[in-house]
């Protein structure tokens, strides 16, 4: 949880940092399609009980949605949550604490119609003023939110009733719908306190299918299921998320069945769950993901402000043997943003095909020189050196590190790699720039809007414009596109988008990953749409004969 994206999760529309190969329970992303192993039961019966154990490399920072932008904190604030409105399995916008919405002739007002009778999880009612308590709040410049922007468009937000609430644009806004799919928090226990201080951000209240029970840092983190959710309490009485950093220990938990679930390296995917344990105990699903990793530069370093240097280095390195050896073909090469297939995604841009030779000739106009022989470029007697920054736990992404690693010293260039510990990486790195470079990944929500990341007034600590990408004529485009509400006109601007940054490239994008999910097979009704698996966690269920564990109350 990083393109907009969450959580990790896109039936939420913040943009997440994507750090672990867990898949976001409650609104999942990607594009189901090939590759599922064993079907259900058709005698199995739902039914109430049991326990799923997911495992993830990261742990959770913050379960105040507005204030977390990694995906393990929007993974389990997504299932204690609700928006206004989510993506339905087949990504059309439906309701969720709104039954329902009207919006205006000119698209500038959208009325929102409340359900009544839901309640928080303490038992207080859900009213519109929630709904107004949150706009206020995210929009507050005391919040320290990366999420401030879409709301900020705003020209009026008002209660009507306690079920009734009103927001008025003041120009058109493509993303106003899809904004309100943000997390609302709860008025009566966050009014009049300190939003960066509040026992809430370890132990939240929500409104969602599952309750907060526990969190031990760097451990687990356990929910339980809501008995009044008002679309019908879940099957699985339980949730416990294991924090388990390190993929192979995870993998041997997986085989050991301490865990149900988790995302499998390429690797684990092809090769080691090919037997006869995995076939028999676990179900495996392969599509592509709402991602993209990258290779992201420092933009406030020196060595990186030439985009010749930036152009060079994506010369140097080989896609193709990256998505070949490493993602052993799951996946594909990327050149942007968007997800290849989608209406926003333009196949017409500047491309960066393997080839040493140009990277060297870009280099060498910059004044990048093999000067005494000793194998490394340098430039007024300094080498031409830096390191690549990336979080603990991510197989894929430090077997891609030590890729570019070897196809840059081809070039001249040396380059050093360092795993760092999430929470550390984020908070002492990310944030506070302190970094060369950093292979990471965004998700990509369903609405192309682009602003978070890539405007230039997003640059600020904590913001997700973290190398300080900017130019003029992008931001008057992220504008444009996000201000009006013809498709053909959003197009134009998210093409010239992404040429703009195919040519600058502040990233080199690498590749869109295929999802590789796999579930002990004790858990049915996984049903795979184009959003993906996760969508109906609520209706998933283990037939009573087979639970395992009791969630105690």
């Amino acid at each position: 949880m990083l393109c907009k994206p969450v959580t990790a999760c896109i039936n939420r529309i913040m943009p997440v940092i994507i750090i672990i190969t867990l898949l976001s329970l409650y609104g999942c992303e990607g594009k189901p399609g090939g590759d599922s192993h064993a079907g259900e039961s058709s005698t199995a019966i739902a039914a109430y009980g049991g326990i799923m154990v997911e495992g993830s490399i990261g742990d959770a920072s913050n379960l105040i949605p507005i204030l977390s932008s990694d995906s393990a904190s929007h993974s389990i604030a997504g299932m204690i949550f609700n928006g206004l409105v989510k993506y339905d399995k087949n990504m059309k916008m439906v309701g969720d604490l709104a039954k329902s919405w009207d919006i205006s002739d000119d698209g500038l007002e959208i009325t929102f119609h409340l359900r009544k009778g839901v309640r928080w999880h303490d038992g207080h009612p859900f009213t519109a003023d929630d709904v107004l308590f949150t706009y206020r709040l995210t929009i507050d410049p005391r919040t320290p939110t990366a999420y401030a922007g879409d709301f900020l468009r705003v020209k009026s937000a008002q209660v009507i009733d306690p079920y009734t609430f009103r927001v008025i644009y003041g120009e058109p806004f493509a993303p106003a719908l899809t904004s309100w799919s943000a997390s609302v928090l709860p008025r009566h226990l966050l009014k009049g306190t300190d939003i960066t201080t509040t026992s809430l951000a370890r132990h939240p209240i929500g409104t969602g299918p599952y309750m907060f029970k526990e969190w031990k840092t760097g451990q687990k983190i356990v929910l339980i299921s809501n008995p009044d959710y008002f679309e019908g309490r879940a099957y699985i009485d339980g949730y416990i998320m294991r924090i388990i950093p390190d993929m192979a220990t995870m993998f041997l938990e997986l085989r050991a069945k301490g865990i149900d679930r988790m995302s499998l390296t390429p690797l684990q995917y092809t090769r080691q769950t090919e037997n006869n344990l995995f076939r028999n105990n676990f179900n495996k699903y392969r599509y592509l993901s709402f991602s993209y990793t990258y290779l992201g530069y420092n933009l406030k370093n020196p060595l990186f402000r030439d985009r010749r240097v930036r152009q060079a280095i994506s010369y140097a390195i080989d896609k193709k043997e990256i998505v070949e050896g490493v993602l052993l073909g799951l996946g594909q090469e990327t050149t942007g943003p968007f997800k290849p297939g989608t209406w926003p995604y333009n196949s017409d841009v500047k491309r960066y095909p393997y080839d040493p030779r140009k990277a060297k000739e870009l280099l060498a106009e910059v004044g990048w020189k093999d000067s005494d022989g000793d194998d490394v470029l340098d430039c007024d007697g300094r080498p031409f050196a830096f390191e690549i920054v990336t979080n603990q736990g991510n197989e894929v992404r430090a077997k891609c590190a030590e890729i570019i690693q070897r196809r840059l010293s081809d070039i001249g260039i040396e380059v050093k790699i360092r795993v760092i510990e999430w929470a550390a990486f984020i908070n002492e790195f990310i944030n506070k720039k302190r970094f060369d470079a950093t292979i990471l990944g965004w998700t990509i929500t369903l609405d192309p809007d682009l602003y978070d990341v890539w405007h230039s007034s997003k640059t600020k600590p904590g913001e997700l414009n973290f190398i300080s990408f900017k130019n003029k004529e992008v931001d008057k485009l992220l504008e444009k596109g996000r201000g009006t509400f013809n498709r053909t006109e959003r197009k134009r601007c998210y093409d010239r988008i992404q040429e703009i940054l195919a040519e600058e490239q502040p990233y080199t994008f690498l590749y869109v990953p295929d999802a590789l999910p796999i579930i002990s097979s004790r858990f049915r009704g996984i049903k795979p749409a184009p959003i993906g698996i996760g969508y109906d966690f609520i209706r998933w269920y283990v037939p009573e004969s087979e639970q395992r564990y009791i969630m105690t109350r």
